[in-house]
């Protein structure tokens, strides 16, 4: 059995938007309580008090809070350039014996090809290409017999190149993607490295994803909202 504060915690956190309104003081705790109380009853195994779930949520609050530290606006505010590629399309295939090999062979293809973009994320059992739309024949040609489970073209990515001490500072992630979400931006794709991050977003997307990452940039109003 799990103790009140821990329930709520949990519920909580499975709804990001209202952890958010909560931070911001949006939201009456009252009514709150009342409407995550059967729900938390369903959790801790018994009955439970209104001013049990407000008492949780008063001292939840502070914790939550403290994401949005100085520290995190300090790497959002001296986020890098922000670059922009279009044209692109997107390849998921099932992992499998052959598939490095065909990478290989891709990569030998467009080797001396100028202007062109090609990026590879292995997973545990899949593997995602994106690329130039321009390839999209050579690459369904390089991997004709490899298991193809998704493909989505007319997409764009934006590359966001960060601090170097992002990695220490818990919650910049959070923040960024949470603005794109507010703006029913929907990411097909996510790729990382240390000090950079690419988001892949459908072409109709693309111009407000942009708007959105330069105002985090310049004003660091994802911390505001």
């Amino acid at each position: 059995m799990i103790s009140i504060p821990t329930a709520v915690e949990a519920v909580i956190k499975k709804r990001p938007f209202l952890e958010v309104a909560l931070v911001d003081g949006l939201i009456n705790l009252s009514a709150l309580a009342r409407q995550l109380k059967p729900e938390i009853e369903q959790m801790v195994a018994k009955e439970v008090n209104d001013s049990a779930v407000i008492m949780a949520l008063n001292r939840l609050v502070p914790r939550l809070g403290a994401v949005t530290s100085k520290k995190a606006r300090g790497v959002v505010e001296n986020i890098g350039d922000i670059i922009v590629r279009s044209n692109l399309a997107n390849y998921t295939f099932n992992n499998s014996a052959t598939l490095h090999m065909r990478q290989a062979k891709l990569l030998d293809k467009i080797n001396e090809m100028k202007n062109i973009f090609c990026t590879f994320s292995q997973g545990v059992s899949e593997t995602t290409l994106v690329v130039s739309d321009s390839l999209a024949e050579l690459v369904e040609t390089s991997f004709k017999g490899e298991t193809l489970i998704t493909k989505h073209t007319n997409l764009s990515l934006i590359t966001v190149k960060l601090p170097s001490d992002n990695t220490l500072c818990p919650g910049v992630y959070y923040y960024l993607f949470k603005e794109l979400a507010w703006d029913n931006i929907n990411i097909v794709e996510v790729i990382s490295t240390s000090n950079e991050f690419t988001i892949v977003v459908s072409d109709n997307d693309i111009h407000r994803a942009f708007a959105i990452l330069m105002d985090a940039k310049q004003q660091g109003v994802y911390l505001e909202k």
